[in-house]
């Protein structure tokens, strides 16, 4: 909704899945909302970025007249933990097709002081008024079946210190071809490769792609680092409203260099259509 007509919070629906409970944000006065960062979506330090992507996407769709994300852009300024936090949104510009909005998610120093900990300008539209002509030569990733790709109970716990809260909300069943970080045996390739699903059986949407595209381990596994891959930058492109059911995850890295590597992620869903793609620098594991 508009910042005009802003008058309600999430709080007063019920609630039934983690995901969308946990990215619940409360009116406190026009463009200025009030969050909780769960605990369950933290991984090794910190709260997981795409998490953060989707808590921001949910207070820019509230606050800007358009539903849905079309591409966001989040620059992660300092680490976000579990607890309070206050997002303030702003218009940039508001057009018939296309509204542009930005954010702040700040949380609050031992002093009491804010600090930001990401800042995002985002594009927002309409997914259902897109038009259905597809030109592309993108292909949905190779990948075993699921029934044949490993999920978290499927194999040795790679011994990686700190949380991995995060893991018992999703549903990722890694491609053969990308697990022997897991068992010490990384392939050197800068690949990773699953089907995803939330742990709770919630279908994907626009917003829930914000966490699909940041969800799975980072490919620096795969290139034998272990570690903390902390999120620098995270653009993010939604390209149509995914069709239920389990979402294919393709994530690459070709250049790992000064410290920094990139990841680009594309994601498929079960109608084979590409519905989500997105590019992000990342510090490289220092161990």
């Amino acid at each position: 909704m508009s910042t005009s007509t802003e008058t309600s919070t999430e709080t007063h629906a019920v609630v039934t899945n983690e995901f969308d409970r946990d990215t619940a944000v409360t009116l406190r006065e026009p463009g200025v909302y009030d969050a909780d960062l769960s605990a369950g979506w933290t991984i090794i330090h910190a709260v997981n970025g795409g998490y953060l992507l989707a808590l921001l996407g949910r207070a820019l769709g509230h606050h800007l007249p358009h539903p849905d994300p079309f591409t966001i852009s989040a620059h992660y300024l300092t680490p976000s933990v579990p607890g309070p936090a206050v997002i303030r949104t702003e218009t940039v510009r508001t057009g018939r097709t296309l509204s542009t909005g930005q954010a702040s998610l700040f949380q609050y120093a031992e002093d009491g002081t804010e600090v930001e900990r990401i800042r995002v300008l985002a594009s927002y539209g309409d997914l259902d008024a897109l038009p259905d002509d597809v030109r592309t030569s993108a292909t949905p990733p190779a990948m075993a079946p699921i029934e044949n790709c490993f999920g978290a109970s499927d194999g040795p716990t790679p011994q990686i210190p700190g949380s991995s809260a995060i893991t018992e909300r999703l549903d990722i069943r890694l491609d053969p071809a990308c697990v022997g970080w897991a068992i010490g045996a990384p392939s050197g390739k800068g690949e990773m490769r699953a089907w995803f699903g939330l742990a709770d059986g919630r279908e994907p949407d626009a917003l829930s792609l914000l966490l699909t595209v940041d969800a799975l381990p980072p490919t620096s596994f795969e290139l034998g680092l272990k570690g903390w891959t902390p999120t620098v930058e995270l653009t993010t492109h939604v390209r149509c409203r995914p069709a239920p059911g389990p979402l294919r995850v393709s994530i690459t890295t070709r250049n790992l260099a000064g410290g920094f590597l990139e990841e680009d992620a594309e994601v498929w869903d079960s109608a084979d259509r590409l519905v989500a793609q997105s590019r992000q620098l990342a510090r490289a594991p220092r161990g």
